[in-house]
């Protein structure tokens, strides 16, 4: 699978995955050996394992998801994702803007995932033009 197509599902699943918290969907994504940096300065999750710890962790926390995706940029085989969300963490309105840069082997599974990202304690949906 070429790197557009693969971004383009990732965008979608994770699209309609994320609002309802779907684990195992995103990890689908994702192959055996995948690393996945969700911040610069944290360690990386690593495998399957490391990405289900992730997204169990975070998905407990979250309520009332709302998130966008842009279009991915490819060059080779590595996309950009830009990603916007909002959701409630521990009663705290939260939004982020962010982009994944994403690795992918040749049957379109995430092999390395980089997210950076900054965020403010609002809900706040993407401006007109994003």
């Amino acid at each position: 699978m070429d790197a557009e197509t693969a971004a383009r599902r990732w965008a979608d699943t994770w699209s309609h995955a994320w609002p309802q918290r779907d684990v195992e969907a995103v990890a689908a994504l994702y192959a055996d050996s995948a690393v996945h940096h969700s911040t610069p300065f944290r360690q990386p999750g690593m495998g399957l394992a490391g990405v289900r710890r992730y997204l169990t962790d975070n998905f407990l926390v979250e309520e009332n998801i709302e998130c966008w995706f842009g279009p991915p940029i490819v060059s080779g085989g590595r996309a950009a994702v830009e990603w916007w969300a909002s959701w409630t963490e521990q009663g705290q309105e939260l939004t982020y803007g962010g982009v994944s840069v994403l690795r992918f082997d040749d049957q379109g599974q995430v092999v390395e995932q980089r997210d950076y990202a900054h965020h403010v304690e609002r809900r706040q949906r993407p401006y007109a033009d994003w």
